[in-house]
């Protein structure tokens, strides 16, 4: 199972990675862990009344209201069999670095952050896109569309980087496409380009694209088009860009709102 199998190790460091959330070592306010534990178990009996075998789960980590966008990390959630609990396998970038691993925890851990709000989004594929996404995990195939290299403003259709939500966005790619026509991130890339993806588009200027990238190690912009990143036009994956491009491709797609007081 790829749950114990190839990401024990990787979860003994989870608490120096992130992706969606700050990257401070400060202990947890109890109000903070209480509003996690009760997000995650309402996302989990959501879940369990889907009778879902895996969905996508995104979490408020960070303020991105400037950008309009609500959420800032997603994941693939999943059983390990039909009764069994619920995984969330996602990508975290390693505090103060350009790099990236895959991980395997419990929803509990998922939303038990400094979340800047106590919300989650859920999206239940159909139930043919679910079985493909499972196997996908069972046989360990999604561990070839990850790219260590880290950026949080990954170009959508560049393999230079990665950000956790493109991560995610690439293998949909894998379980939406016909067997054997994404077998790498440049064919994953092409089929979601051909497919109709749509990016979100940042406002960014150069004075705060020069402060980023001075200032944070997974902050890069040189995979950009130069006639778009000049303009201040940074094109990448958000929550809402892949939510809206399942809900276009996958029409079947059931999408719930959870939140927490």
């Amino acid at each position: 199972m790829l749950a114990r199998l190839v990401f024990p190790f990787l979860l003994l460091f989870a608490c120096h990675a992130h992706a969606g959330r700050s990257c401070s070592d400060a202990p947890p306010q109890p109000e903070a862990v209480r509003k996690g534990l009760d997000l995650a178990l309402k996302t989990r009996n959501a879940l369990d009344a889907s009778a879902a075998q895996t969905a996508l789960v995104a979490r408020v980590g960070k303020d991105l209201s400037r950008y309009g966008l609500r959420y800032s990390h997603l994941a693939i959630a999943w059983r390990d069999h039909p009764a069994g609990r619920w995984f969330v396998v996602h990508e975290l970038n390693a505090c103060g670095t350009a790099e990236s691993d895959l991980y395997d925890e419990g929803l509990g851990n998922f939303f038990l952050d400094d979340l800047h709000a106590h919300e989650a989004l859920v999206l239940i594929p159909p139930r043919e896109l679910q079985q493909r996404l499972a196997a996908l995990l069972q046989a360990g195939s999604v561990l070839k569309l990850h790219a260590p290299q880290y950026n949080i403003v990954a170009h959508p259709f560049s393999t230079r980087y990665q950000n956790s939500n493109q991560w995610v966005l690439e293998t949909l790619a894998l379980a939406l496409a016909p067997a054997g026509s994404v077998n790498s991130r440049e064919s994953a890339q092409a089929w979601l380009r051909d497919a109709g993806f749509a990016s979100t588009t940042l406002a960014i200027g150069t004075l705060e694209r020069l402060g980023a990238r001075v200032a944070r190690a997974n902050i890069a912009f040189d995979d950009h088009p130069p006639e778009r990143r000049f303009a201040g036009r940074i094109d990448t994956v958000s929550v809402e860009s892949v939510a809206g491009f399942m809900l276009r491709r996958a029409g079947e797609t059931q999408s719930l709102t959870i939140g927490v007081e």
